[in-house]
């Protein structure tokens, strides 16, 4: 099995010229989820590779190296508006895109991929001729379409198809009640199944994610090409100077995804309360009042052992990771799985259930357990709690994983080495030795 190796690009590999390069997000703050983390590590890699990067996104806007440039799309921004009825305004009126996005809103739909790709299209048929490719971010709209259609090259990284939070949130439900505003909220899937099968070009960031685009979008798999995302170990990374507390547990998710496994994590929590009466669980994820997840806290009697944190920072995030005497992955699926990583990368012990991407970032570095299987989630908690030796052993690991076999450098050059392929440039492998053909982890079986 062939293992991901290290390679560089550069306008000078092998005479490779820079590229010009436009990424796409439809709403990129990294407090906003993996997107705008995507986003930001990944520019910073391709500009550091010596390329020329814009970011044009909408709101919540990203964080950004200071080398890539920034172009501003706004949208209405309802998620943040105190009342989005209220948000519309007399000008809106003469935008239908505008005036779809807060109907829509209105009548609990989320229309923020596709009304930003109408502006996007827009701006570029004025703006964009001098890109050599545009990069879209998982909003899959109709208007790549248009800018594919115009001439420029388009790419989308397809992190994975949401059709698998639709099923789970649909499994979720309590009643048809709830069923009809997950499949409303949802609607916009049925865009992002048409555009995905229509695109030429497509990435995604696991086996799984590839296996799951094919199946739940019929997309033919010569379309979709394997990148791995990668973890920041300059800022990611162990510090002996952090106090690691022996009984915290530590996760990062949505207190009501119930793709996040939370539920899981919180039964295996009450379990091992009978062998450790002060463990700690640190949650980063806002929980919501009144939610299923408040009312799971209160019948298994945690309120006091589980504490939520949000809109952090970097460094705050690094030092929760340090602090950890485990982090726990329970997801019921992910289309990578970067805490997992994240917490690797920090020297953190890592338990992680199966679902999705999630074994092919762990490996053998972290104790895998069948996702939803509280039990089994509990008994390998207990084997990290309680064994100092099986920590300092599966922390090393992590990080030794990590950084052989993910980086944002790595992943940027593929990226390039798919874009110039895209463009009928000469690979990048024969110039810098970075071939996408060698884009399989060890540990992880080829699909």
């Amino acid at each position: 099995m062939t293992a991901l190796g290290k390679c560089t690009d550069g306008p000078l590999a092998g005479g490779a010229r820079p590229l010009n390069i436009c990424l796409l997000g439809y709403r990129s703050h990294p407090h906003s989820g993996g997107q705008g983390i995507y986003l930001r590590y990944l520019s910073k890699a391709l500009v550091d590779a010596g390329h020329v990067v814009d970011v044009i996104s909408g709101q919540p806007y990203p964080q950004l190296d200071e080398r890539v440039k920034l172009i501003e799309m706004p949208g209405l921004n309802l998620y943040e508006a105190e009342s989005p009825i209220r948000a519309l305004r007399a000008k809106h009126l003469l935008s239908w895109t505008d005036f779809f996005e807060w109907l829509s809103k209105l009548t609990g739909g989320f229309a923020e991929p596709y009304t930003f790709g109408r502006r996007v299209a827009k701006y570029l048929r004025r703006h964009g001729r001098h890109y050599d490719i545009v990069h879209d971010n998982q909003s899959l709209s109709y208007g790549l379409l248009e800018i594919e259609k115009s001439g420029l090259p388009v790419v989308a990284t397809i992190h994975h198809p949401i059709a698998r939070d639709r099923q789970l949130a649909l499994d979720a439900a309590p009643d048809w009640r709830f069923r009809l505003l997950v499949h409303r909220w949802h609607h916009f899937l049925n865009m992002q199944t048409k555009v995905a099968r229509k695109l030429r070009h497509i990435v995604t960031v696991s086996r799984q994610s590839q296996r799951d685009i094919v199946e739940l979008f019929g997309v033919a798999p010569e379309q979709v090409q394997l990148v791995y995302n990668g973890i920041d170990t300059e800022i990611f990374k162990p510090d002996l100077q952090v106090q690691r507390l022996p009984l915290r547990i530590m996760t990062t998710a949505s207190a009501d995804q119930p793709l996040k496994g939370l539920r899981v994590l919180l039964q295996a929590l009450a379990a091992l309360r009978k062998q450790f009466a002060d463990v700690e669980l640190l949650v980063v994820g806002a929980m919501q009042g009144g939610g299923a997840t408040e009312q799971l806290l209160q019948r298994l009697q945690l309120r006091d052992s589980v504490q939520f944190v949000s809109g952090i920072s970097s460094e705050e995030l690094v030092n929760y990771y340090r602090s950890a005497a485990v982090v726990a992955c329970p997801s019921l699926y992910e289309g990578f799985g970067l805490p997992a990583g994240e917490a690797m990368a920090c020297g953190t012990p890592v338990v992680s259930s199966d679902g999705g991407a999630l074994p092919e970032v762990v490996g053998d570095a972290g104790l895998l357990v069948p996702a939803g299987d509280s039990q089994a989630l509990a008994e390998a908690l207990d084997r990290v709690l309680s064994s100092e030796t099986l920590r300092a052993e599966l922390g090393a690991r992590g990080r030794a994983r990590i950084e052989n076999s993910f980086s944002w450098d790595l992943a940027a050059a593929n990226l390039v080495t798919y874009y110039r392929k895209i463009l009928g440039e000469p690979p990048l492998s024969q110039s810098s030795g970075c071939d996408l053909a060698s884009n399989t982890i060890r540990g992880v079986e080829a699909a």
